[in-house]
């Protein structure tokens, strides 16, 4: 059974006062294999964030199905979806989003908190988790206090303290150095070898070269879609950047 199926999704936007409506998606297909590491490629304005908010549970598609992990998100309340948003997925967002007026552990350990956790079990998931992460010894600074890639470490140890079944990442490496960003990866890339599956929307070719498949989006539909397999990941950046540049001056939708 697939960790994620996503079938025929379909995004229509109405405007609030009138005016045309806007196919964000349009008969978008894929499915993600358990441990699997994808990530999503397109223009800006491509859908991607109307995708990843849609698999995040956090807008309804106008038509399609999307199932995680068995069950089919069109059949969970908003009640549900809450919880079942909260023990299913992880985020990873661009710009951290860490409470200011909170320590890295405290930001870390909300969603354990919001779950009802208790203190003991929420200390026996967080100290293995920060020390794997090398951040053991900042979890009492606040986020002002440590560097971009420090907050991107606590954002990911957020997203994985619940041991959620898919992670999805927003440009992850967007708001990071180079330094930053090759020490983020690699990180994902040790996650993903214990077993996490990852879905990254990202602009980066070098981000998407470290997946193990890129899905182009492009208008709405996946437009191409390029697996790794046993290719280096400076092969599979060359492949990727020939791919972008025939999603950008035109050619054949290959899904």
């Amino acid at each position: 059974m697939y960790l994620l199926e996503v079938k025929n999704l379909r995004k229509v936007y109405t405007p609030r006062f009138g005016g045309a409506q806007v196919e964000a998606l349009r008969s978008v297909s894929f499915s993600m294999e358990r441990g699997e590491y994808a990530a999503v490629m397109g223009e800006s304005g491509a859908g991607k964030t109307t995708l990843l908010n849609i698999l995040a549970a956090l807008d309804r598609p106008t038509s399609g199905e999307v199932i995680l992990n068995g069950r089919k998100l069109s059949d969970l309340k908003d009640q549900e979806l809450a919880l079942f948003r909260r023990t299913n997925l992880g985020f990873v967002f661009q710009d951290f989003n860490l409470l200011q007026t909170f320590s890295l552990k405290d930001n870390i350990l909300l969603p354990l908190v919001l779950a009802g956790e208790t203190y003991k079990e929420m200390e026996r998931r967080l100290q293995p988790l920060a020390k794997k992460l090398g951040i053991s010894h900042l979890l009492g600074k606040f986020p002002y206090e440590v560097s971009g890639g420090d907050q991107q470490r606590a954002a990911v140890a957020r997203a994985l303290i619940t041991n959620p079944q898919l992670v999805l990442a927003d440009e992850p490496t967007g708001a990071l150095d180079s330094k930053a960003s090759d020490s983020l990866l690699r990180l994902f890339g040790e996650i993903n070898a214990a077993g996490q599956a990852i879905l990254m929307v990202t602009h980066s070719v070098k981000a998407a070269s470290h997946a193990q498949r890129v899905l182009f989006i492009k208008d709405g539909e996946i437009f191409h879609q390029l697996y790794r397999g046993s290719l280096t990941v400076a092969e599979f950046y060359e492949r990727i950047a020939d791919a972008l540049t025939l999603l950008t001056t035109g050619g054949e939708r290959n899904a």
